[in-house]
């Protein structure tokens, strides 16, 4: 018992069961079981950005702008369908797109080994601008988009829509990816020593170039999901989003130092936040204090990261001025 609760996904867990039923004691409509569902529904799209920026902190890296890759994957998506473009062709291609700008940002790391937050954070700006350039600055709105673009996400299956099962597909594939494959194993060793990990013939650079480019995927697939879900299209779209999917991935346990987490951490992570989002109007806070709540949650998830991860070992040498 005293082992469960010192696992941080069993306290993360039980941090989000204790939050819904403070709720719940003010809005018992709050934990109804359509409401639960929109709830996740909410939160599927910083699911899915999650682990594919879980995946990327892993290699002692950090994506900046996956945000920006959403934002210029669904305008391109959106343009495609007012283009009169066929669903078969616009997803792939935003995803294909979404490949592609992550595929830049891993170069950039990979050849050129300039500091991911360098790079991330400069082509987060580039990625908008590109935005403004090829829409005008313009949105697109509903009127514009095609029913089949904009109901994909909303269809319903089982009781779930579509969104919310893309969410759970990808939960179920990185747990396979991160768990039994050589590349998710790649992933916690380039993290976790990247020296040690050249030696047992791993290729750094190709492995956080491969992490840069599926987190850029998973980011075009949400593009085009957040576009389509929410029916419009603009330079801002998911505007500081990318606080949000850092914070789930911290809050999760994964260590910003690189080598630790888990899909289970980022999944928990990333329903706490949306948990947070949802009961913020119920509870009579205003939304935009959640970038304060995320900035904090990050904060206080570092520093608990620090403690669990300080020597506790005897300290054998001391220090110059203590010997003197």
């Amino acid at each position: 018992m005293s082992r469960m609760l010192k696992s941080r996904e069993a306290l993360l867990a039980l941090a989000i069961l204790v939050l819904i039923g403070l709720i719940a004691t003010r809005f018992p409509e709050f934990v109804a079981p359509s409401n639960l569902a929109n709830v996740f529904n909410d939160t599927a799209p910083l699911i899915i950005l999650a682990l594919a920026q879980m995946v990327v902190i892993l290699t002692k890296c950090i994506d900046l702008s996956i945000a920006a890759t959403l934002a210029l994957c669904g305008m391109v998506a959106a343009m495609l369908d007012v283009a009169g473009v066929p669903m078969v062709v616009i997803l792939p291609v935003a995803m294909a797109l979404g490949a592609c700008l992550g595929a830049v940002n891993g170069l950039l790391v990979w050849k050129l080994n300039i500091p991911p937050i360098v790079v991330t954070l400069g082509t987060m700006t580039i990625y908008r601008g590109i935005i403004f350039l090829i829409s005008g600055g313009k949105w697109i709105n509903d009127q514009q988009m095609s029913p089949l673009f904009k109901s994909l996400p909303r269809a319903d299956i089982l009781g779930l829509p579509v969104l919310s099962w893309c969410a759970i597909a990808v939960v179920a594939i990185f747990a396979v990816l991160v768990g039994r494959t050589a590349l998710g194993r790649s992933f916690f060793a380039v993290g976790g020593n990247a020296h040690a990990a050249v030696y047992t013939g791993i290729n750094v650079g190709r492995t956080q170039f491969a992490a840069f480019v599926l987190s850029g995927t998973l980011a075009g697939l949400v593009g085009y999901l957040w576009v389509a879900r929410y029916a419009v299209a603009y330079v801002d779209i998911a505007s500081g989003f990318e606080l949000d999917v850092v914070a789930a991935c911290v809050i999760g346990g994964i260590s910003i130092a690189g080598g630790v987490g888990s899909v289970g951490g980022a999944l928990l992570g990333a329903l706490f936040l949306g948990v947070i989002k949802n009961a913020l109007p119920v509870i009579g806070i205003s939304p935009f204090w959640q970038m304060a709540i995320s900035g904090t949650a990050i904060i206080l998830a570092i520093a608990v990261n620090a403690t669990e991860g300080r020597s506790r070992g005897r300290v054998i040498l001391k220090s110059a001025e203590h010997v003197a």
